[in-house]
């Protein structure tokens, strides 16, 4: 294999926190020379600082940011800032790619890892878990790599000179060593976490379902049918063995984003966040809003409640909500610190095709009264958390009435995913204490808040950064990744059977009977006849919905310009076909100054 040469040698931050209270401490080098690599400790410290470059990437705002937006899933909220990833219009390599440079001085401290890791002093079951971890991490930032930019440098060899010449491999070859490094890593990695690597780092089957989506991506590039069957034998194994890998779904779907069971039977790999300073980055009380492995995905998604929840909030002449009298809200730990990035698509179209419709609602969650996943995913009632008093007089109070709103029992807003006549300050013909805003109320500064990572913990100093994990991969998808491989490779029976295992779990409420569950799973249930792509696309969107994976799977599945000109106000007129690959940063083709140009992606 050819071998790129980086700016400049690694530093590495050897910090890994491997489970909610076990922690792996190891000494901080400034650089990594190969005499670093000549001692287990020093060779774990190097997984470590790649363990800790991840906390460093998801749950941040710039990678969330390019992980999610531009997509049918998401538009702007009105603290946006605007910006080319969200409509592609000016994307280029001066204003994306936030972990390319990780990613590889990652992958180069992986291969020092691999290189010297074979002769230390270790025990084989060590020293095999060791190279395992190694060969599953470069494997996952290539794969990051690959999907994200297509051909890009291919080392294996461990670099500690500096050099200014760099060059591009073909995505095949970065597949074939994708494929061979998860194999690899997924025959001798353990089936549960195992000391060191406690918590939710890679095992046996984190190995195999990061395989299985690497022969799924690659039989999608190539329209191979092994590749499909490959993938979907890989996800038959892992739920066929669940119980040997202490993985499950939990019955409820809600159960999956409880902060205590981060750690549980459902989550499969996390980027880990503490609480104690020592371990991580976090600063008690510090309120800081962004970065290094800071980990803000709770409040991205999220309104700013606290300053467009007025009580006496009204509909305009044109038909839009405005904001008006005192606060209904204060910012609190539960409804968390508003960001107001990124909110769900629930652009109504006016014309054309869609007319009428919005992606959020009547695409993606439909069904709503009996799929728990709309109302598990997001907040859609605020229960009041201070009390305000509204007068009979109030300017645009039209409720004609005057009281005070009693904190911890009454419902300051309420967003209901149907139409209310009377809205915002009437249901019918009842007054309302707080306010109704409908859907087509709902807009860049009031919509419905992603609540899957919040973190009440925060308590006194809850505009801190969230210290919950960052789940990448859910037993779930396991199901969602092995029916989109059997539907491609011919089997739409079998690819029903594992969505309406998903299905069927999102149709149980346990405020339900045991008839109504049943009742409800049956009315979930699917037939191969109703499988697509399109279908599991949209099944994506409701089970994972904000977890860093939405851009790859419309890449991955071709439907990146389609579904985006179809749903996406905001991007449809600028998404072409060559946005299906990011732009190469900047920084990149600018270092190198030593033999051929380094290449930008067409279309940049």
């Amino acid at each position: 294999m050819k071998t790129i040469k980086i700016w400049s040698i690694i530093g590495l931050a050897a910090l890994l926190n491997t489970g909610c209270e076990k922690i792996l401490q190891e000494n901080p080098q400034s650089q990594i020379v190969p005499t670093y690599f000549n001692s287990p400790s020093g060779v774990l410290g190097g997984i470590a600082g790649v363990y800790n470059d991840i906390r460093g990437q998801w749950g941040t705002e710039g990678f969330t940011v390019e992980m999610q937006v531009g997509t049918d899933d998401f538009i702007q909220g009105s603290s946006s800032g605007g910006g080319p990833a969200y409509t592609y219009n000016g994307l280029n390599g001066s204003n994306f790619g936030s972990a390319w440079g990780t990613a590889f001085q990652d992958i180069n401290t992986l291969n020092g890892v691999l290189k010297y890791g074979q002769t230390i002093d270790l025990p084989d079951a060590t020293r095999k878990q060791y190279l395992a971890q190694a060969k599953f991490l470069r494997a996952f930032w290539y794969f990051y790599l690959v999907q994200t930019w297509g051909d890009v440098p291919l080392s294996t060899e461990f670099i500690t000179v500096p050099s200014q010449a760099a060059s591009r491999q073909p995505a095949a070859q970065v597949y074939e060593l994708i494929i061979k490094d998860l194999t690899e890593a997924a025959a001798d990695l353990p089936n549960t976490p195992t000391a060191p690597f406690l918590g939710k780092a890679a095992t046996k089957p984190v190995a195999q379902l990061l395989l299985a989506k690497a022969y799924l991506t690659r039989g999608w590039l190539n329209n191979t049918a092994a590749d499909f069957t490959q993938a979907a034998t890989l996800c038959a194994d892992i739920i066929a063995n669940k119980s040997t890998y202490g993985l499950d779904l939990w019955q409820d779907f809600g159960d999956a984003f409880v902060p205590a069971n981060d750690y549980g039977k459902e989550t499969m790999f996390v980027s880990d966040h503490v609480l104690d300073p020592k371990y991580g980055y976090y600063k008690v009380g510090a309120a800081e809003g962004g970065g290094f492995a800071n980990n803000l995905s709770p409040w991205f998604t999220n309104w700013n409640y606290p300053n467009f929840s007025g009580i006496n909030s009204y509909k305009s002449a044109a038909g839009t909500i405005v904001n008006n009298g005192t606060s209904l809200m204060i910012r609190d730990s539960q409804y968390g610190r508003p960001y107001s990035r990124m909110r769900p698509n629930s652009y109504k179209w006016p014309s054309g095709a869609n007319a009428g419709k919005n992606y959020f609602l009547d695409q993606a969650f439909t069904n709503r009264n009996v799929d728990s996943r709309f109302i598990n995913s997001f907040y859609t009632v605020y229960i009041a958390n201070t009390s305000v008093t509204n007068t009979a007089t109030a300017a645009n109070n039209s409720r004609g009435i005057g009281y005070t709103t009693v904190v911890g029992a009454d419902t300051a807003i309420w967003l209901p995913d149907v139409e209310v006549a009377g809205a915002p300050q009437f249901i019918g013909t009842r007054p309302f204490k707080g306010i109704v805003v409908p859907p087509s109320l709902w807009d860049n500064n009031v919509f419905p808040a992603l609540k899957k990572f919040m973190d009440p913990s925060r308590g006194a100093n809850f505009n801190d950064p969230s210290t919950r994990p960052c789940v990448l991969y859910r037993f779930a998808d396991v199901y969602l990744t092995g029916a989109e491989a059997y539907l491609k490779a011919g089997d739409a029976t079998k690819a029903a059977a594992l969505l309406n295992t998903v299905r069927q779990r999102a149709a149980y409420r346990k405020t339900n009977t045991a008839a109504q569950n049943t009742a409800a799973a049956t009315a979930m249930t699917i037939t191969a006849s109703d499988v697509t792509v399109d279908f599991i696309l949209d099944e994506r969107t409701r089970e994972l919905f904000g977890e860093w994976q939405r851009w790859h799977d419309l890449v991955r599945t071709r439907s990146l310009v389609r579904r985006v000109k179809a749903w996406n106000p905001e991007a449809a007129p600028y998404v072409q076909d060559f946005h299906m690959l990011r732009p190469i940063p900047q920084t990149q083709i600018d270092r190198v100054v030593d033999g051929p140009k380094f290449p930008q992606n067409p279309g940049y």
